[in-house]
């Protein structure tokens, strides 16, 4: 196939580069961060993809945020691969933070708590959804009886909450990060833009010499009798 790894991973493998990338998240983040300056167009369409990519970072839709991305991206007529190496803001050394902010904000704003108890931490809402969502799949298939108990708090408690939660921090990190992005990326085009024309003006100096070699040449080729 022509996409197959060479290296086939084992799974502890894949599970390790995800959440540290060969080279560490330095190394990463220093080629997102080059990547976004050599992209074409102008600072601003750039920083609204930017913009549009961390916003999609704070919302609950895992696995689907280059999605988001994308959507948000084209609406706001933003960059779309800046909008998609802008997801990279949420990463497993940001999706904790994120997400406590997220969910703090939207029990905050819906005037609701976080119920503990047995089997009511965050991880064990996780699981009763993944538990429930898998066993009401079997039971289209069997005669169970569907239940969506624990879907139902998940979303009550989990969901809903991160997603109304993570609009006010996602505009607030996404608007930083657009107005921070603007400069940086101007200078660097500016910056580039300059080294390309010294480049070129190198290159016609060197033809131009070239070129009165070629006719000094020529000229004493010619016979003066002539």
């Amino acid at each position: 196939m022509v996409f197959k790894r060479r290296d086939k991973r084992s799974l502890l493998k894949a599970i390790g580069q995800f959440l540290w990338p060969r080279g560490g998240w330095a190394r990463a983040y220093h080629y997102v961060r080059l990547r976004l300056h050599r992209l074409p167009g102008s600072p601003e369409k750039i920083a609204r993809g930017i913009w549009a990519g961390v916003f999609a970072a704070f919302t609950p839709f895992y696995t689907m945020h280059f999605v988001v991305a994308f959507l948000l991206a084209r609406l706001l007529r933003g960059n779309i691969l800046a909008a998609l190496l802008g997801t990279f803001f949420g990463n497993p050394l940001t999706y904790l933070p994120i997400g406590v902010v997220s969910l703090q904000t939207g029990h905050f704003l819906l005037g609701t708590d976080f119920e503990e108890g047995d089997k009511s931490t965050l991880l064990g809402k996780f699981a009763n959804a993944g538990t429930d969502f898998y066993s009401n799949i079997v039971a289209m298939f069997t005669d169970k009886d569907m239940d969506w108990h624990g879907l139902s708090i998940f979303y009550e408690e989990v969901f809903y909450p991160y997603m109304i939660g993570g609009i006010v921090p996602g505009i607030i990190a996404a608007s930083v990060c657009y107005y921070l992005s603007v400069p940086v990326i101007r200078a660097y085009q500016k910056r580039r833009a300059g080294k390309l024309k010294a480049k070129f003006e190198v290159l016609k100096q060197k033809a131009l010499h070239l070129g009165d070699k070629k006719n000094n040449r020529a000229d004493q080729g010619k016979d003066p009798d002539v």
